[in-house]
């Protein structure tokens, strides 16, 4: 059964609100991102006690700490970097989640990030290793600009890194707003598929600029992706970040209303294409 989950800082700022809202609409997970304002990689030891006992008060489980790793450029100094990865590592463990979301870095202004593909696959390889005795996978995320804005491009990266500890996050909408493709099911998802661990669900009307559309009523193929899910019993986590008011590199803003659609359309869609959804 798939299961439910969401960037709740797309609904308010507030964390308390946030899990208050999820556990009020049924959904039983979160992607903490932002909190109060700040996010996750940078709360003091009491902010991430205070949170965690909000996420567990509320019966919520955490299905991904969404952080911003890979989000800087390769000229910038990698070994702070990987220090801040291996403060998400620790913010997986201290929240139970299987999961750290991750991107694959911008190139230096000015230059194309696919011609610093090996410099991508050594940082890559610096992070699994990181990982290796801990219970914990990184989930790389296909965004635009990044190394792994294509499909073929994310799935370059698993194959030559070779671990388990790096799987994929597929988000269709990123697919549709950054590279214009408006058939990602039929071309991207199968390359992706097998590597796939991780679904992102937000939809996207070619040319929309930053706002996104409510699931199903974009060019992201959104149900049809979850026809996709189904054939292959999809139980890992769909969170919702559907940018419904306003969307940009590093978050976005849906508020309660529209949030609260998107929902009751995901799960219509994942009813129509029997997919069973919690």
């Amino acid at each position: 059964m798939a299961k439910l989950s969401a960037f709740a800082d797309e609904v308010t700022e507030n964390f308390l609100e946030q899990v208050k809202y999820l556990a009020g609409e049924g959904v039983g997970y979160i992607e903490p991102r932002f909190i109060n304002k700040k996010n996750i990689m940078d709360l003091t030891k009491d902010e991430l006690n205070e949170a965690k006992k909000m996420v567990q008060d509320h019966g919520l489980k955490v299905s991904a700490i969404g952080s911003p790793i890979g989000k800087v450029k390769l000229d910038e100094p990698f070994e702070p970097h990987l220090d801040k990865f291996k403060h998400a590592v620790d913010l997986a463990l201290f929240f139970e989640t299987p999961y750290i979301r991750m991107f694959s870095y911008y190139a230096p202004e000015g230059q194309n990030i696919d011609d610093y593909r090996d410099e991508v696959m050594e940082r890559m390889a610096a992070k699994v290793e990181i990982l290796k005795d801990v219970d914990v996978t990184m989930v790389h995320e296909n965004e635009a600009k990044i190394y792994g804005h294509t499909a073929e491009q994310c799935v370059d990266i698993v194959k030559t890194i070779d671990s388990p500890k790096l799987r994929l996050v597929y988000d269709p909408a990123n697919f549709v707003w950054g590279e214009k493709i408006l058939d990602n099911v039929e071309t991207c998802w199968p390359v992706m598929k097998p590597y796939v661990v991780h679904i992102h669900i937000k939809d996207w009307k070619l040319g929309a600029g930053d706002v996104g559309s409510v699931p199903g009523e974009g060019d992201g193929q959104i149900k049809e992706l979850l026809a996709e899910l189904a054939a292959i019993n999809y139980n890992g986590c769909l969170t919702m970040e559907p940018h419904l008011q306003t969307g940009g590199q590093f978050g976005g803003s849906t508020g309660p209303e529209l949030f609260s659609r998107a929902i009751v359309a995901v799960r219509e869609l994942a009813a129509e294409v029997g997919l069973d959804c919690d």
